[in-house]
């Protein structure tokens, strides 16, 4: 399952990191849209992960495993055993996901305010992420004309009116993960872990709070418990408005990249 091309350099790390030249079990790991491989191994009977990052797709290893580093120090993401950025490998814990308990939104809440405030990641390279995605997906699909158009037309004209009030530009970006649907959260029991940083950069922090709110939040009280938990007091009607208008927006974003 391992490249032969990666052998050498999987055999490198688990020597640099356990003192081995071998695992004991290995096994694929599936489901997201993740361009990497990633395996969870035995080794001296304990579970860990091996992630390798393909070669043949434009990706920054560097940024990435700098922005896992940053979330493993501050227990967020789990700990790093290994991280090679010529050989785009990296080895972590490996979480045993358990069910998420009935509070998950207030945990998650409590989670993404400890990641906002992580020293600052490296802003994205491809601008301010709201016009990204409108430019990247949204016209796109507009423009693909998948759907009729008397099914989209009131959908898409209250969306320009968000595109045209939403603020760009934001001196109140922070530290965010960019990709927190179920997958990338794993429960051990305890805490949470997040995993799968590919997409981690310096953002509005009302994009992580959307998409976790689209997954666990399920009405009016929840919603403005998990807010306050998140800010530390009471939310207020700005922020409440604007993270309204980046839960409507997240979902065309989603819709639009999820149909194209």
């Amino acid at each position: 399952m391992i490249p032969e091309s990666k052998q050498p350099a999987v055999t490198r790390a688990l020597h640099s990191a356990f003192g081995v030249n071998e695992y004991e079990e290995l096994h694929l790991l599936g489901g997201g849209l993740s361009s990497a491989r990633a395996f969870n191994i035995i080794v001296r009977k304990n579970p860990d992960l091996l992630k390798i990052l393909r070669t043949e797709i434009i990706s920054d290893p560097a940024h990435e495993f700098a922005c896992i580093q940053t979330a493993a120090e501050a227990a967020i993401a789990p700990r790093i055993w290994y991280a090679n950025v010529e050989d785009r490998i990296l080895i972590s814990d490996f979480v045993e996901a358990k069910p998420y308990p009935d509070d998950m939104a207030l945990r998650m809440a409590a989670t993404i305010r400890r990641l906002h405030a992580l020293p600052h990641f490296p802003l994205p390279k491809m601008g301010n992420y709201f016009d990204a995605m409108n430019n990247g997906f949204v016209q796109r699909f507009q423009a693909a004309h998948l759907l009729p158009e008397s099914a989209t037309e009131e959908l898409f004209r209250r969306y320009d009116e968000i595109v045209k009030v939403y603020p760009r530009n934001d001196s109140d970006l922070v530290s965010s993960h960019n990709d927190l649907k179920p997958q990338n959260i794993r429960f051990d029991g305890n805490r949470i872990w997040l995993v799968d940083w590919e997409s981690a950069f310096l953002n509005d922090r009302y994009v992580d709070l959307a998409v976790v709110a689209n997954f666990f939040v399920n009405d009016e009280a929840q919603k403005e418990d998990y807010l306050n938990t998140y800010f530390g007091e009471p939310t207020g009607e700005y922020r409440r408005a604007r993270f309204y208008l980046m839960r409507q927006a997240v979902s065309v974003f989603y819709a639009a990249l999820l149909l194209l």
